[in-house]
C-alpha cells in the first residue's frame, strides 16, 4: 500500500488504548497500534505521535468536580507521559527506534521537548511521541497535537477517535446522522462541530496542515489513514 503523507502526527485516543477494559490499558490493543505503526513506517511514512490520557484521568471533566483547573491538567498531562511510555516500551519490542518528549520536565523518563532535537529524531527514522501536551493547563491535547504537526511541518494531522469521521450530530444519540467526506475548517468552526477543540482547529488552519478524522478501532485503521482509504472525514 502506497503512502499518501510523507510525515504524519498521529492523535491517539488515551480511551482507546482500553479495549474491553473501564479503566486502564489493554496490553492486547497497545500491541496492534505499535504493529500499525511499524507498519505506516514502512511505507516511508515519518510517524510522530500524541496520545491522549482519557483513559486513566480526564483533566476538565475532573475540574468541573471541584479540583483546580490547573491542577487537574497537569494530572492528565502526567497521565498522557504515561500512556506514552506504555507505547513507546511496545514499540520497542517489535525493533522500532522510538523518543518520548514531553512538555513537562520528568527528565528521569523521557526527554524534554526540543523543537531541533524532535526534527533531528524525526530525519533519523526514529519515531517520536509527544507526551506531557504543552506543558501549560488550559490547553488540550487536541492542541498540543495541532502545534506540533505544525512545528514538525507534517502533511497532515490524523486524529483517530471513537467515530469513523466527523458527523453533523452526534452518531451514538442521534441515528439519522451524517458523517462528511470533506469539511472546510471554517465549517468546523462555525458549526462547533465536536471533532477537536476549536484552537486545534484554528491552529491547523493557520498551517494548512489538512486534518483526517477516523476510526481508531480497526485492524489496519492508521495504515489506512495513512493511505487515504477506508471512512474518513479530512478537514481542510
Amino acid at each position: 500500500m502506497r503512502a499518501k503523507y510523507k510525515r504524519v502526527l498521529i492523535k491517539l485516543s488515551g480511551e482507546g488504548l482500553m479495549g474491553d477494559k473501564p479503566f486502564g490499558m489493554s496490553a492486547e490493543v497497545i500491541g496492534a497500534l505499535a504493529q500499525q505503526i511499524a507498519d505506516v513506517q514502512k511505507m516511508g511514512t515519518q510517524v510522530c505521535i500524541v496520545v491522549g490520557g482519557g483513559n486513566i484521568f480526564r483533566g476538565a471533566k475532573e475540574a468541573s468536580e471541584g479540583i483546580d483547573r490547573s491542577v487537574a491538567d497537569q494530572v492528565g498531562m502526567l497521565a498522557t507521559i504515561m500512556n506514552a511510555l506504555y507505547l513507546q516500551n511496545a514499540m520497542e519490542k517489535i525493533g522500532l527506534d522510538v523518543r518520548v518528549m514531553s512538555g513537562l520536565n520528568v527528565p528521569q523518563v523521557c526527554e524534554p521537548y526540543m523543537y531541533r532535537k524532535a526534527l533531528h529524531h524525526l530525519e533519523k527514522g526514529r519515531v517520536i511521541i509527544f507526551a506531557g501536551g504543552t506543558g501549560n493547563p488550559y490547553f488540550t491535547t487536541d492542541t498540543g497535537a495541532a502545534l506540533r504537526a505544525a512545528e514538525m511541518k507534517c502533511d497532515a494531522l490524523l486524529k483517530a477517535t471513537q467515530a469513523d469521521g466527523v458527523y453533523d450530530a452526534d452518531p451514538r444519540k442521534n441515528p439519522k446522522a451524517k458523517r462528511y467526506q470533506s469539511v472546510s475548517y471554517k465549517e468546523v468552526l462555525d458549526k462547533k462541530l465536536q471533532v477537536m477543540d476549536l484552537t486545534a482547529v484554528t491552529l491547523a488552519e493557520e498551517s494548512q496542515i489538512p486534518i483526517v478524522v477516523f476510526a481508531q478501532k480497526g485492524k489496519n485503521a492508521l495504515v489506512d489513514a495513512v493511505a487515504g482509504k477506508g471512512n474518513f472525514t479530512i478537514i481542510k
